[in-house]
Formats: structure tokens, C-alpha cells, sequence
């Protein structure tokens, strides 16, 4: 029969599998507070322990400490540890896991794990564990243990010759504390059921677990579930909540930096970064489900593996993030190739334009009783993907001055809030990938982008790739599109009838082949390893034969625009865009030197994007103007044109212009009687003419 007592146990288990731990700690090799213990290991060692662990974790959990407190292990030197450990036990088994929106009264008092993402942190302030109580009459101090969330003073001093039951006096300077900080979760988006709605969890976290986490955080928390009885206005309800006290927090990836690679991991990517076609590989590893959009595809590729981030030495930042926009005709598979990129990114976040706000995107200033009932912030989606990317659909759909929000955020990554009081600017050091329609369904190739899509010239000129998607019947395309669809959901009906069917029939090999042409080349896992390696470990530079072509290509179309009447083609900021995309494609091949073919890769792609929507359709020829401005220099000429007109029709008449005569001489001046009228609209709605009376104008 077992004797020993659960101090003995415990001390036994950690002298077993912690004794170059301690003695690290001891010498201050390692600077921490807590001793990480695997659920695993204390299952192996002893899995009555384990249960009763996992069952009556308050006193487990003491006798866990109290062994670390006293202990002197036998070692070559006798280690009494200085630091007071705490045991931080982590990786629970499955049935331990327990999504917010899944407690119940039964988990009351159990160990369990939650994942989740944290949605506010509150300022970490200090909690009395041992308080110091002075007697006033007689001055004996009284140390008195407190109860966690109960602070209650002696019943008397401590001083039987005083005896009298107060009035006591506490002692901060002599009291104990600990660090204490308050944080709320929820349950991830992606693990919440169909019309689910995010349950939140409140969180205590004392000593080390303090000052390490911040809103957007993706955490594995394990800690005891205790509930708390809700007070009202009227009194103390007979309902109660939860509130969970944490015992270890396990940061997940938050951004591909944070992804921990293994040995093995590192000889596989170097193995793939080795083969001359990688890129073509990871282009196609991009919604292999998807057919076509090769040049998207590549562009999202580039847009995961991101150029460099610079801090120059004037305090400058130049941004490395490169963002993405998809516009095109509805059905076109925009949205999933937004959610596919997301998938792909560890701190990826989906937002739609049309129900999102500029608060939603950005923060939006709350009150509640989570900090006291004072003024917080709660953090939107821009700021949730700090370091990651964030995915919005439908960005056209939001109100103008929710968009505006977006401009800071895509190129300074920052956002500067003022509001309740409250000063301060948070990162959005984020990718942006979005998506839009056109105004009236479908893309007109022959009129100009930006009167086509409902976006600020402002906030498209900050977009480095804006792609057209576009649905035109083509034979072989449409052909090659059936044919990929049917594999697609061929090969779905195999998996769920093998899923769901006793005497199904279906082999591995009729599902590996029928997987053939949707399998991507690198798994998803996989080249989100591959990304974070690259991301961590290669930071190439510009060799002097890739600037040549950059330089070629911007020099090029900036002297298109020196000729007479003509308009600029390109601006800096679309080398700076290209400089981005070529640092990127090197990352993609594991390179610390942009090469050429980098250059050249990026060049294609980058005029591919020009000649979509930078291309004015009168004449051909690109102008930046049309994104910057949202109109191209042939527009300009036309509305002077027309101006002019107004103007000498209305000194010979002297009196207003008539519409029909206006729009008479303007189609003898060469201008499309179509567009007269949106030129017109648009000179009133900038205060260049006046409507003096019905279809009569006049210059202002």
C-alpha cells in the first residue's frame, strides 16, 4: 500500500523528469516563474494522479506547489530553489477541451483547456494574497492569508492582551501581493457553428501569466472553471456566471513568425526551396480547387511571403505588406479565393464590406464594467491581423466614410484613435486582400475602371495589384472550367459516400485519383511552414542586374508621359510596389539576392495589373491618373472642352447655356454624345457649373 503523502509524489515526479530544469532556474540560465508540465508526463508517471488532477485541480495543484516550495533535490549541489515556482500544466487531453460556448454547471471546479481568441486585455494591477493588518490601540500586526476576490479583516488582534476586535489599520508595505490582470475570450470564428453567436469568457491571471497577451491573440488557456454570483440593482440574482482562473496560457501562431519549426521541418523546406520550379509549385498550392487566375494566384502567393519592412534611420517606416484587389463580375470565385488566402495565413481575418463599419474595421471606443465602467477599446478586424493578413469582401459595399478609415491602415499600418478621452495609435502592420464589384453587375471593358466600381481614387492608388476578374464565355475556357468543377465535386461524392455508405466500394485509390487535378503540389500545412521560414530567415537585396529592369520599366513610362499631351503612365509609388513583389518572389525561392528572373517576374505581373486598369479605352494608352484620380487625362481635356463651351455659348447668349445647344457643339468638338451628359453631372457636383435653371448652365 502507497504511503506516501501527494507533497512525496509530487516531489518524486519532478525530481524524475525536472532535475536540469531546476537546475537551470537555480542558476538563472532560465528567467521564469513557472514550470511547464505536459499533461502527458504526469499521466505516464502516475494516471491516478493524473485524474484526480483533472478532477480536484485546487488540490492537486497546492500539493504540486507545495512540493516545488520546499523542495532539495539530491544532485551533484543541493539546489533549495530561491524562486518561487508555480506549476503551469498544459496540453490536456482532448476530452478536456471545452469551447466557451459549451461550459456547463458540470465543469464547475474541473481543470480544462479552452482555445480561444482573446477580445480585451485590462491593465495588470496588483492583488493582496497575505495582508498586514495593524491593530490602532495596540499596534501588534496581524498577517492574515485572503481568499482570492474576498478581502475581509481579522475577527481580532492578535495581542491577547489587547483582545479587542478593532478597528484595524492594513499595512500595504508589509502585505504580499501578486501581479493580477483581467482578459476576455472568445471562441474562434472558425470552430463556431452555422448562426452561432460568440460567447465571451472571463479570464483572472496572476504572477507571470500577466503582461504577455494582447487582443487578437490566439491562446490554448488551461485553468479551473469557477462560477460567481451575478449582482443586480435589486441585489444579488439567483443566476450565476463563469469565470475561468488560469493556470498556463499557450500562444498559438499569431503570425507566421510565431510558427515553430523542427528539424525535420527546416531539411524539408530548404528541399523544396532547392527546386528551380518552387514558385510555379506554390502558385499552384493557391485554391487548387479554383481553375485559372494563374496571375492572382501569384499574387496572393506574393502578397503571404511579403516584401521587407524598413526603419530608416530618420524614424521613417516603409512599408513591406503588399495588398491585393480583386474586382470583377459576381460569381467569379473572388470570395473563395479571400477565404482560401486566409487559410493560409496564421493570423488571417474575413470581414465583409457590407456589414462592417469603420469601428468594426478599426476600434470603436465601449464602456462597460469589464474596466470598471470606464472607457476601453475594443479592437476591429485591421487591428486583430496585426502582422497577418486581413481578407474584406464586398469592400465596395461599405459607406464612404467607413472606407476612409482604410486609408491610414493601408499605408502608414497604423491607426490613430481619438475618442472618450482616449489618445493612442495601434499597429495594423496587415496585408490587405480585398474584393469588389462593379456599380451595374458586369465590367465594361471599353469605359474606364473607377467609374465602373463605387472606390475612392484615394484608396485604390494604395493598392499595389488590382486585378479585373471577369466572366466571358470562351469555349476551351469554359470547357476546362466543367471539366474541373465535375472533378470537384466527383470527388466530394466519393469522400462522403465513403463517409456515410456501410458497403460503399470506394478505395483510397479511387479517391486518389479522382483528387489528382484539386490536390495542391505543397500541402496547406506545409507552405504555411515554408512561409514562416521565409519569413524569418530570408532577407534578400536588390543586386544591381534586377534594378536595371525595375529601373527600365519605370523610366520607360514615366518618359511616355514627357511627350506633348500625354498622360503619366506611372508613379513612385508603384516602383515602391514593385520593389515589394521583387523582394517577395526571392523570398518565395529561399534567395537572399533578387536575381533577375525576380525582376522580370514581378514586371509581368505588374503590367498585367497596369494594362487592366490603368488602360484609358479612347486611347490606349495607360495613365495613372485614372486610379490616382479617378480620371484620366483624355477626360480632363474633354471636360476643358466643354467648359470652354458653356462658357462662349453663355457670352453670345448672355444668359445660361441650353443643354441641346451645349451638347450640339460638343459633338462637333469630337466628344461622345454619351458621356456628355456624366461630364456635366460631374462638373456640377464639383462647383465647376451651375444649373441657372431647367438644362441651362453657366459657369461658376
Amino acid at each position: 500500500m502507497n504511503t506516501r503523502s501527494p507533497v512525496d509524489v509530487w516531489v518524486s515526479f519532478f525530481t524524475r523528469h525536472f532535475l536540469e530544469t531546476f537546475q537551470k532556474i537555480y542558476e538563472d540560465d532560465i528567467d521564469t516563474e513557472s514550470l511547464l508540465v505536459e499533461f502527458s508526463k504526469i499521466e505516464n508517471f502516475d494516471i491516478d494522479l493524473a485524474n484526480e488532477l483533472l478532477e480536484n485541480p485546487d488540490r492537486v495543484l497546492k500539493d504540486a506547489n507545495d512540493a516545488l516550495s520546499g523542495m532539495v533535490v539530491d544532485a551533484p549541489v543541493n539546489l533549495g530553489l530561491q524562486k518561487e515556482l508555480h506549476t503551469r500544466v498544459v496540453d490536456l487531453p482532448k476530452q478536456s477541451h471545452i469551447t466557451v460556448n459549451g461550459l456547463r454547471g458540470e465543469h464547475n471546479g474541473q481543470l480544462i483547456a479552452i482555445r480561444g481568441i482573446v477580445k480585451k486585455v485590462a491593465k495588470v494591477n496588483r492583488e493582496v494574497t497575505v495582508a498586514c493588518f495593524r491593530c490602532a490601540r495596540c499596534e501588534t500586526e496581524t498577517f492574515l492569508p485572503i481568499p482570492k476576490g474576498v478581502f475581509q479583516e481579522p475577527f481580532d488582534c492578535d495581542n491577547d492582551a489587547c483582545g479587542r476586535r478593532g478597528p484595524f489599520n492594513h499595512v500595504t508595505e508589509e502585505s504580499t501581493f501578486v501581479d493580477f490582470q483581467k482578459m476576455r475570450i472568445q471562441d474562434p470564428p472558425d470552430e463556431m457553428r452555422a448562426n452561432e453567436k460568440a460567447q465571451h469568457l472571463d479570464v483572472d491571471m496572476r504572477d507571470d501569466l500577466t503582461g504577455r497577451l494582447f487582443p487578437g491573440n490566439r491562446i490554448v488557456i488551461v485553468g479551473v472553471l469557477r462560477s460567481y454570483q451575478i449582482s443586480t440593482k435589486e441585489g444579488k440574482s439567483t443566476l450565476f456566471d463563469y469565470c475561468l482562473d488560469a493556470v498556463s496560457v499557450t500562444l498559438e501562431e499569431t503570425g507566421f513568425e510565431d510558427i515553430e519549426l523542427t528539424e525535420q521541418d527546416e531539411k524539408d523546406i530548404l528541399g523544396l526551396g532547392a527546386d528551380p520550379n518552387i514558385l510555379q509549385k506554390i502558385v499552384a498550392s493557391v485554391a487548387p480547387s479554383i481553375y485559372g487566375y494563374e496571375d492572382i494566384k501569384e499574387a496572393i502567393a506574393l502578397q503571404l511571403f511579403s516584401g521587407i519592412p524598413k526603419k530608416l534611420p530618420d524614424g521613417t517606416r516603409l512599408r513591406g505588406d503588399i495588398h491585393v484587389l480583386l474586382a470583377g463580375d459576381p460569381g467569379a470565385a473572388k470570395s473563395q479565393l479571400l477565404r482560401y488566402a486566409r487559410t493560409l495565413a496564421p493570423r488571417g481575418i474575413f470581414a465583409s464590406g457590407k456589414n462592417s463599419t469603420a469601428a468594426g474595421l478599426t476600434a470603436t471606443a465601449v464602456k462597460d464594467d469589464f474596466k470598471g465602467g470606464m472607457w476601453d477599446l475594443e479592437p476591429g478586424a485591421l487591428v486583430l491581423a496585426d502582422r497577418g493578413l486581413a481578407c474584406v469582401d464586398e469592400i465596395d459595399k461599405m459607406r464612404p466614410e467607413d472606407r476612409s478609415a482604410l486609408h491610414e491602415a493601408m499605408e502608414q499600418q497604423t491607426i490613430s484613435i481619438a475618442k472618450a478621452g482616449i489618445n493612442v495609435t495601434l499597429n495594423a502592420r496587415c496585408a490587405l486582400l480585398g474584393a469588389a464589384n462593379p456599380k451595374y453587375g458586369r465590367f465594361d471593358r471599353y469605359e474606364p475602371f473607377p467609374k465602373q466600381i463605387t472606390l475612392e481614387s484615394t484608396l485604390l492608388s494604395r493598392f499595389d495589384l488590382i486585378f479585373l476578374v471577369l466572366d466571358e464565355p470562351e469555349v476551351a475556357k469554359d470547357t476546362a472550367i466543367a471539366d474541373h468543377i465535375f472533378k470537384i465535386h466527383y470527388y466530394g461524392e466519393l469522400l462522403t459516400q465513403q463517409q456515410n455508405v456501410h458497403k460503399h466500394g470506394i478505395t483510397q485509390q479511387d479517391l486518389a485519383d479522382a483528387a489528382t487535378d484539386i490536390q495542391p503540389d505543397i500541402p496547406a500545412a506545409m507552405l504555411r511552414k515554408y512561409i514562416a521560414y521565409a519569413k524569418k530567415n530570408i532577407f534578400p537585396r536588390l543586386t544591381p542586374e534586377a534594378w536595371a529592369h525595375l529601373r527600365a520599366l519605370y523610366l520607360d513610362l514615366r518618359r511616355q508621359g514627357i511627350e506633348p499631351n500625354s498622360p503619366v503612365p506611372i508613379t513612385a509609388r508603384s516602383l515602391e510596389a514593385l520593389i515589394r513583389l521583387a523582394e517577395a518572389s526571392a523570398r518565395a525561392r529561399l534567395s537572399l539576392i533578387i536575381s533577375e528572373s525576380d525582376a522580370l517576374r514581378v514586371v509581368r505581373l505588374v503590367m498585367a495589373s497596369l494594362k487592366q486598369v490603368m488602360t484609358d479605352p479612347e486611347t490606349g494608352k495607360l495613365d495613372s491618373d485614372i486610379i490616382s484620380s479617378g480620371m484620366g487625362k483624355s477626360q480632363r481635356d474633354r471636360i476643358k472642352v466643354l467648359r470652354k463651351i458653356i462658357r462662349e455659348i453663355q457670352t453670345d447668349l448672355n444668359s445660361a447655356a441650353p443643354l441641346a445647344d451645349v451638347m450640339a457643339k460638343a459633338i462637333e468638338a469630337g466628344i461622345p454624345e454619351k458621356t456628355i451628359e456624366d461630364m456635366i453631372t460631374k462638373l456640377k457636383s464639383v462647383g465647376e457649373i451651375i444649373e441657372a435653371s431647367n438644362e441651362r448652365y453657366r459657369v461658376a
